[in-house]
């Protein structure tokens, strides 16, 4: 049995700089990795591969989890079977990329597991097939990212606290990139080094204005921020969206600050939307996939 985490992201900007031939928008993002997030337990015993979790709803073929382990399937050395029970933490549509984090997790795991000897950049080769935000998860590094989001370039952050809030609306990736509204010619505003002065998310226009919701957690959150005395100096991030999802944040020194912000939200989001959950997390620079990977092969 291994059980291995599947740690969540955040997006700190997301600018679209274009659209492509075939569909797919380029982008610009800085993906920050957290350490909270999904867990998954791998039994490698058959027949087959099944999956369960409690979640009756992600019951599915297409589930994200079954995908990477069959593309992984071709590539074992050892009996390409498993027992997979994935621990749903993450609300879906919620711009935190649990689903893809769950299938780089599955990648990794059962490389390990099966013996398939692949390297990272193989196995974020087969991760893209799942998700443009597949690689990163894989890659296990907090990383700058351009094309659709497999252009990777690690970076090293402050390691501070975040409070996300997650109103309680599902948002699709799809809805928001085909929106007609979204700006698809944003552009490049940044540098490749910390700092990063005069970043955005595009998806913020189109996101409030489907999701009022998701306004008002912005703005409830941004009121909290302006009045704590705790709040380290990027106010380039202080309550954003992360990517096209539903989930908004910002960032603390202190794990005690961004505690005392998230309780106070019992009291007032009955105000502006009585479904939106909180957590704290703290942002790492390498994932905590890549610890629990390196503890079980004993390095």
């Amino acid at each position: 049995m291994l059980t291995l985490p599947a740690p969540l992201k955040l997006n700190l900007f997301l600018h679209v700089t274009g659209r492509r031939a075939d569909g797919y928008h380029t982008l610009e993002t800085l993906f920050q990795l957290l350490d909270h997030g999904d867990l998954l337990q791998f039994d490698p015993v058959g027949p087959g591969l099944t999956l369960t979790c409690k979640e009756a709803s992600l019951l599915t073929e297409d589930n994200l989890v079954l995908r990477a382990a069959r593309l992984l399937q071709p590539h074992a050395r050892r009996p390409a079977q498993c027992r997979i029970h994935l621990d749903k933490r993450v609300p879906a549509g919620s711009g935190l990329g649990g689903g893809s984090s769950d299938a780089a997790t599955t990648l990794l795991g059962l490389n390990a597991l099966w013996d398939c000897g692949l390297d990272i950049p193989s196995l974020c080769s087969l991760g893209l097939q799942l998700g443009a935000d597949v690689p990163v998860f894989v890659n296990g590094q907090t990383a700058l990212a351009f094309g659709v989001g497999e252009i990777l370039e690690n970076q090293q952050l402050p390691e501070h606290w975040y409070l996300v809030l997650t109103p309680s609306c599902s948002i699709s990736t799809r809805e928001i990139f085909q929106h007609p509204e979204l700006t698809r010619n944003g552009g490049s505003t940044t540098m490749r080094a910390f700092p990063f002065w005069g970043s955005r998310n595009d998806c913020e226009a189109v996101a409030f204005q489907r999701f009022p919701q998701v306004a008002q957690a912005k703005n409830w959150l941004a009121r909290q921020v302006a009045a704590s005395a705790d709040v380290p100096d990027t106010p380039w991030v202080q309550g954003r969206m992360t990517g096209t999802g539903a989930s908004v944040f910002a960032s603390f020194t202190r794990r005690e600050s961004a505690e005392a912000v998230l309780a106070r939200l019992a009291a007032d989001r009955r105000h502006f939307d009585p479904g939106c959950r909180g957590f704290v997390a703290r942002a790492v620079n390498r994932s905590p996939l890549q610890d629990a990977l390196a503890a079980q092969r004993g390095t």
